[in-house]
């Protein structure tokens, strides 16, 4: 507003410069008219007689006479009344050339005009025009475009402070209505579609912050949800056994056991805390980086090998006939990958098979085992975090938390990507859908 006020005053004050200047000028030419034409007058009187000049009668007597003084050998023909001080200016312009000059302490001007016949000079003639009228108008003039001009300065600064008002109390109100939604009401958003100016796209950008806030508060809940949900059982585990086994004096042989259930259930434990630190963590700060295929799928596979071959199953990866690169970190992709062929390797009665296919967009990894499938209303329900299949209450498979899916299919979803799969009797068969590099 003050900006605007300021561009407005400089220009008010360059017009009403400008104005003035043009009206003095334009004052001061009419009186330099008004001279000139007085002399004329009085020339058109004057005749030339034996070197002298003569003053005729004026043809309208009724006219009064002109301020004019005429000048010849010398001596002053004609002399109008007027203040000492402007008569003796008069006399000094007696022998002078054609000028005009200013008494400022009579507001008067005086202009002088040479009389000749031939190139003898016979007289001057002087006359006056009063400045008065003219400073006065000036006077008038200047002080009405002042107050005109501070007139519409205060209208403008109305103006804009009203316009401007106007304009930013709905960014005003949506500031405030942000600032407490993002406190108590995660999920209300301004939705005024499509920015058209500028409050919409306001608008859409803080509907676009409060989802950023909204989607890292969930995550933030998810992660503290899964964190007390899992490391409930591992932890009731570990206290159990370390009271058991402090409860009397037992064998060695009991306290080496009981030492080796809380080591499982420790190293359970900080697989989980791993696994949901990995996943919140590339929630928060995704990355981008090129790994091989088929190099991230035995990576994984390695990785359930023991359990593997504790079960006497077969692990077998099928090697790519065609290189293909996939468009995530090798260690996401592994972490992605790992949850599905450990969640094989529990279930299958005797192999697992992973292969690898791609194509000029997606890379796509199939974890196939010969377990006892997934029913067609689990399909979506194991994906769940602590839920477990129904096929999880069979004789002979290990126990799980039933965190892995959900994680592989979070971190995949994260990095553009899915995990899915489809109800079957026969085996489980598990795809995984990545960005090719």
């Amino acid at each position: 507003m003050l900006a605007v006020v300021a561009a407005v005053a400089v220009a008010l004050a360059a017009i009403i410069a400008g104005f003035n200047l043009l009206l003095a000028h334009s004052l001061s030419r009419n009186a330099d008219q008004i001279g000139h034409a007085r002399a004329a007058d009085a020339l058109a009187l004057l005749q030339p007689v034996h070197g002298r000049l003569v003053v005729r009668e004026a043809p309208d007597e009724a006219a009064p006479d002109s301020p004019v003084w005429i000048f010849s050998g010398g001596e002053t023909l004609e002399e109008p009344v007027a203040g000492k001080t402007v008569s003796q200016a008069a006399r000094k312009l007696a022998d002078g050339p054609r000028r005009s000059i200013d008494v400022p302490a009579a507001d008067t001007r005086l202009y002088a005009v040479p009389v000749r016949s031939g190139n003898r000079r016979l007289g001057t003639v002087v006359a006056a025009v009063s400045l008065g009228p003219y400073e006065q108008t000036e006077r008038t003039a200047l002080l009405s475009s002042l107050a005109l001009g501070g007139l519409l300065l205060l209208i403008v600064a109305l103006a804009a402070r009203w316009l401007l008002t106007s304009s930013l109390s709905p960014v005003s109100r949506m500031t405030r209505q942000a600032a407490v939604w993002s406190e108590r009401d995660l999920e209300r958003r301004f939705s005024l579609g499509e920015p058209l100016d500028e409050v919409t796209e306001l608008a859409a950008t803080l509907d676009r912050l409060l989802d950023r806030l909204a989607a890292s508060l969930r995550r933030e809940q998810r992660f503290s949800a899964e964190l007390s949900h899992e490391l409930r059982t591992p932890l009731t585990k570990i206290i159990t056994q370390a009271e058991l086994a402090l409860n009397r004096h037992r064998d060695p042989a009991v306290y080496r056991q009981a030492l080796q259930a809380v080591l499982t259930n420790a190293r359970s434990l900080a697989r989980m805390v791993e696994a949901l630190v990995a996943a919140a963590q590339h929630e928060a700060q995704p990355s981008r980086g090129t790994a091989d295929a088929y190099e991230a799928a035995r990576e994984a596979v390695e990785a359930c090998a023991d359990l593997a071959e504790s079960r006497g199953l077969r692990l077998v990866i099928e090697k790519p006939s065609v290189p293909a690169r996939v468009g995530v970190d090798g260690d996401l992709a592994e972490r992605i990958l790992q949850p599905l062929v450990e969640n094989a390797c529990r279930y299958a009665a005797g192999g697992v098979a992973i292969s690898v296919e791609s194509d000029t967009k997606r890379v796509r990894y199939l974890v196939v085992d010969d377990g006892p499938g997934i029913a067609d209303t689990e399909i979506e329900l194991i994906f769940e975090p602590g839920v477990r299949g129904s096929a999880a209450a069979r004789e002979g498979v290990p126990a799980g938390a039933g965190l892995g899916l959900a994680l592989a299919r979070r971190l995949a979803r994260s990095a553009a990507g899915d995990v899915a799969t489809e109800g079957s009797r026969a085996g489980a068969r598990f795809v995984v859908s990545l960005p090719a590099a």
